[in-house]
Order: structure tokens, then C-alpha cells, then sequence
């Protein structure tokens, strides 16, 4: 689906900037420098591309005040000046995707089953198949997607959207504005034994998951529910697909993790963190605001003070490897080898000086 076109200058009236150029000129959505034509803008974020926006087709181009001195007339359509182009690029594309995304109907599909017992906004979309079970409230505006399961006492929010086949277990709490992913199941059991004797015994899972507002959830993400106390994750969070949260976590606000992500029980992560994809943490640490976790480390401590952080071995061919392993596995006897040649030399030079 297209639409006929925004002007320069209403862009810049919505998302401000510094436009160069045409204000009446049209264009009919974003796209990369390298595939933009004269109906497109386009944004340069990195420098290292510059040569690229050089060549670019685009009617417009989104930039810093730097980058535009550089580019000088190298490029010849218009251009929006801005602090931040990414960003700048980020409102813009959700503006022209509004422009012709597809609006869910109001209402409740005849196929979907709805306790007489919960509470539906008029306002709220509800597809087919979808099941809502008693005490539940769903708020204005809320989109649920064909075949998810919203369990008894289970609250959403007003504007959030749940896609097909998401699961919310009973009375999990949903915040504004949240955008939940294919697959996502919030408030499954926690992974809770006692082992007795060799047998696992079973600890039931009684507290919920609490998720703020403005939280994106991707596919396939599971959130367990706490043992005792709540499970929670802040506002704004960004979760990836395929990431699981263990019981009692908390997870700071304006947190991001990327795709498997893996948290397990009782880790409390703080505001602003960022997680590299596969990256894992163990249970029971704390770990403070701002903390940036690179890719597939693994996080075995507590972690108190801001920072990037990598906790993985380099990668090398196999042959390399097995010989560093090797040298890993010797190191407490060389310590003690060294220490045995210090003391030596020590008690060599002491004797040499008399």
C-alpha cells in the first residue's frame, strides 16, 4: 500500500531539523542510501558510509551538521540537519509506516471466546480464536492477535498489542503501549526443584509478571512468573526474540537485550543496560545501570559499576585452540613454578649483595 507523498517541510514541522532545500518537495517513505531513488529519504548516521550518501539517489538526505560540511556538494538533493540522524530516521519511518498501516477492526471476532466475567473496551480488536478467560481486563485501544490465550486475571493496558499466538498467564499485569511479539509467553512457571534424595520436588510458582509501560517483547520470549515474589520488567524495555527472563528477575528500566538472551532466576539488572545477543547471566547477581554486555559473554558475577563489559575467549582454529586450552589447564602449576624461580632469585641476590 503507498500514499500519495509528505512534504519536506511537514517533516521538519513534525520532527524539527534544518531543512536545505525544496520544503514542498514530496517523499513517499525512508529507505537505505543505497536503494533510495528521487521518491525517498535517507538518512547517514555512520561517517564511515559517507562515500555512499555521496552517490545516493534520494530526494532527501537526513545528517549531522559535521557530515553536511563534509559531503559539501558532493550530494545534490535536499537535506535535513539534525543532531541525531538515527534517531530523526526512527520517528520519521514510524510516521510513513502509520501512513499506511492497516487499522484492526473493533471488536470481538464471533469465534473468539470471552468470559462474561472480563472486562473488554469497546475501543479494543480481539481476533479470532482468541480466548479470555475470567477477571481479565483489557483496556482502549488494546489489539490481540488471532489465537493468543489471556488468562484469568490478566490486565492490558490501553494501545498495547499482542500479534497471534501470544500466552499471558494468569494475572500477569501488561502496561501501555506494549508491542508483544508471536510466540511470547509471559507467566509460565519459573524453574523451581528441591531436590530431595535424588527426586525433584516441585516449588509451586505463585507471583506474577509485572511489565511496565512502553515494553517491546519479541517472538518466542518467555518471561516466568516469580516463585514468591513478582517477576518485573521496567518501562521501555526491549526484549529480542527467543530471550528467556527466570523467575523474580527485574530488569531496569530502558533496558535492551538482544536475540537469546538468556537471565536466569533472581537477577536483578539495572536501568539503561545493553546485551549482546546469546549473552547470559547467571541468578541472584546484580548488575547496576548502564552496564553494556557484549555478545554471548557470560556475566558470572555481580556487576557494580558502568561499563562495557566482554567475558568471552577469543575465537581461533581449532588446533590454536586445543594448544591455549592446554596452556589454561597448567597455569596453577606455573604460578607455583614462578613463585618457586622468585623466591630463588630472591635468596640468589640477597646472597650476591653480602
Amino acid at each position: 500500500m503507498t500514499h500519495s507523498g509528505t512534504r519536506l517541510g511537514e517533516l521538519v514541522d513534525r520532527f524539527g531539523g534544518q531543512l536545505i532545500g525544496d520544503p514542498d518537495r514530496l517523499v513517499i517513505g525512508i529507505a537505505p542510501l543505497s536503494d533510495a531513488d528521487e521518491r525517498h529519504a535517507t538518512f547517514l548516521s555512520n561517517s564511515k558510509l559517507r562515500a555512499q550518501a555521496e552517490s545516493t539517489l534520494a530526494a532527501v538526505l537526513i545528517l549531522t551538521e559535521s557530515d553536511h560540511l563534509q559531503l559539501g556538494a558532493a550530494f545534490s538533493g535536499a537535506r535535513i540537519i539534525s543532531a541525531q540522524p538515527y534517531v530523526y530516521f526512527a520517528r520519521a519511518a514510524q510516521y510513513f509506516a502509520s501512513l499506511t498501516a492497516i487499522v484492526p477492526p473493533l471488536g470481538i471476532h464471533p469465534s473468539a471466546s470471552v468470559s462474561p466475567h472480563a472486562l473488554v473496551a469497546a475501543s479494543a480488536s480481539i481476533a479470532a480464536q482468541v480466548v479470555i478467560e475470567a477477571e481479565a481486563v483489557i483496556g482502549e485501544n488494546v489489539v490481540i492477535g488471532a489465537g493468543s490465550v489471556i488468562g484469568r486475571g490478566v490486565s492490558i493496558d490501553a494501545d498495547t498489542q499482542l500479534h497471534a499466538n501470544v500466552t499471558i498467564y494468569d494475572y500477569c499485569v501488561i502496561g501501555k503501549r506494549c508491542n508483544i511479539h508471536s510466540g511470547a509467553v509471559i507467566g509460565a512457571d519459573g524453574f523451581g526443584f528441591a531436590n530431595d534424595a535424588g527426586k525433584w520436588i516441585k516449588i509451586p510458582q505463585t507471583g506474577r509478571v509485572l511489565i511496565g509501560d512502553d515494553v517491546d517483547i519479541g517472538a518466542n520470549t518467555s518471561i516466568d512468573r516469580g516463585a514468591l515474589a513478582d517477576t518485573i520488567i521496567e518501562e521501555g524495555v526491549k526484549l529480542d526474540n527467543q530471550i528467556q527472563i527466570g523467575h523474580n528477575c527485574q530488569i531496569g528500566a530502558h533496558t535492551a537485550m538482544a536475540g537469546c538472551v538468556g537471565v536466569a532466576g533472581s537477577a536483578k539488572i539495572g536501568k539503561h543496560c545493553t546485551f549482546g545477543g546469546a549473552a547470559m547471566v547467571l541468578g541472584h547477581l546484580s548488575i547496576a545501570d548502564h552496564v553494556h554486555i557484549s555478545s554471548a559473554s557470560m556475566v558470572s558475577r555481580s556487576i557494580h559499576e558502568a561499563g562495557q563489559y566482554t567475558g568471552f575467549y577469543p575465537l581461533a582454529k581449532n588446533a590454536e585452540w586445543e594448544k591455549s586450552a592446554a596452556i589454561v589447564r597448567n597455569l596453577t602449576s606455573m604460578r607455583e613454578k614462578i613463585r618457586t624461580l622468585e623466591k630463588t632469585i630472591k635468596l640468589l641476590t640477597e646472597k650476591a649483595e653480602k
